[in-house]
């Protein structure tokens, strides 16, 4: 049916900030109505928690190149089961999006397979490569809603400044990694006691706000649209804050294992903890957790990495990085809400509505016109989590038997039921 009213729903919203009892009305895919009375098809919330749907940024999809790792329909089924309902995807494919017709294939792929929306972003450089950019014009033409290479760091900052005046010309959106390179080359873990007892390669957490200092310089001269895509330590905050303070264009994100987990969880070389940039310290990620509630860190997202048993199986310094999250995303989220470090509002202005105005999307909020994405959820309901129900190709989670709470009752996109699956 093309009409539904959501009733006895507990009400997320948070561009209005608010936490509230009431109804929401849905008509031919968009919101039409609050508290209005019941029509079309009834769905009984139960007091249970309905919000706008997920953004998530930084979502890696091994198409083209590494389906055995994870493909539009597996990513697509973890999102939708995750309470995500848009998944900004990157670009760090084989070969890289970084021209129209890999970007056209990847679109078409997940039009074909996903059953939740998927937006793309393009390489900033051909190949990831740091030499040459892109033809910027033409992939937002094509559809790219940003520029990254993702992890690989361009180290010529005239390549690096050239890139962001011309997406500024274009009023492109420009995503960055911010580290040392040369610091951060072969590091494991975090540098400091527990790295060198456990014989690691580390990495100081000044490389992070090495990167990011230079590149905020950068965006000072050039003037683009910028957003750090995964902040993780305290020593970066300050540089952030004087930034838009500046009144600087600029954003960030952090990774909601930064927020849930800290160095001491790698333990005994325990790979799935192996991530990038590495877990940090217990003090910076309550730095972390406070800049989120706060509002100096934008947005919070999963940074879904899918990897292979047998390139997680290795020594922890052989191993690759990286974790699926998609699916994990919100439980692990409430664990921040049940530890009374923000509301649900705040924590899904972080989820939902700063990553739709930060790339220009649809979704995250319950205003009425708004697009009907929207996420039922009880917050409340424990559960073991179990690695091997996920529904992403890879099984490759640090949360693997963990206990968390929070359970996705369904999940709609543009009104339209895609969770609980059918099948």
């Amino acid at each position: 049916m093309t009409l539904i009213t959501f009733t006895n729903a507990r009400l997320i919203d948070p561009e209005a900030g608010t936490d509230t009892l009431g109804s929401l009305t849905v008509e031919m895919g968009e919101i039409v109505a609050r508290d209005d009375g019941e029509r079309g098809e009834i769905v009984d919330c139960r007091g249970k928690c309905l919000a706008p749907g997920i953004i998530d940024i930084g979502v890696k999809i091994g198409e083209p190149g590494e389906r055995h790792k994870e493909g539009f329909r597996t990513a697509g089924r973890a999102a939708a089961a995750g309470g995500v309902t848009t998944m900004v995807t990157r670009p760090d494919t084989t070969p890289a999006i970084d021209n129209p017709e890999t970007l056209d294939f990847v679109k078409r792929r997940a039009r074909e397979r996903a059953p939740v929306r998927v937006n793309p972003m393009a390489a900033l450089t051909k190949g990831r490569e740091g030499r040459e950019m892109v033809e910027m014009g033409f992939l937002l033409d094509a559809g790219a809603v940003a520029f990254t290479d993702c992890d690989h760091v361009t180290p010529d900052n005239k390549v690096f400044s050239r890139a962001m005046t011309y997406a500024r010309s274009l009023g492109a959106l420009i995503m960055a990694h911010p580290q040392d390179p040369s610091l951060s080359k072969g590091a494991a873990t975090t540098s400091g006691k527990f790295a060198s007892l456990r014989g690691l390669p580390a990495v100081s957490p000044m490389a992070e706000r090495m990167g990011l200092e230079r590149d905020l310089a950068l965006v000072e001269m050039t003037g683009v649209k910028y957003h750090a895509d995964s902040l993780s330590t305290a020593a970066a905050l300050p540089v952030l804050e004087r930034a838009k303070a500046a009144g600087l264009d600029v954003t960030a994100g952090v990774n909601i294992h930064h927020l849930t987990l800290n160095e001491l969880d790698v333990g005994d070389y325990r790979t799935f903890f192996k991530l990038k940039p590495p877990l940090r310290s217990e003090d910076d990620r309550l730095a972390m957790v406070e800049a989120v509630a706060s509002g100096l860190i934008d947005i919070v997202c999963s940074m879904h990495t899918p990897q292979d048993e047998e390139s997680k199986r290795l020594p922890f310094e052989e191993a690759a990085s990286g974790a699926v999250a998609l699916q994990t995303l919100l439980p692990a989220a409430i664990r921040l809400v049940q530890a009374g470090a923000m509301d649900l509002p705040t924590l899904w202005r972080a989820l939902s509505l700063n990553p739709a105005r930060r790339f220009d999307l649809p979704g995250g909020t319950l205003a009425i016109g708004n697009r009907a994405d929207l996420v039922l959820f009880d917050p409340d309901v424990p559960f073991v989590m179990d690695r091997f129900k996920l529904e992403s190709k890879s099984k490759n989670t640090p949360f693997d038997e963990a206990r968390m709470e929070g359970r996705i009752l369904g999940t709609w996109v543009g009104g339209q039921r895609v969770y609980p699956f059918e099948d």
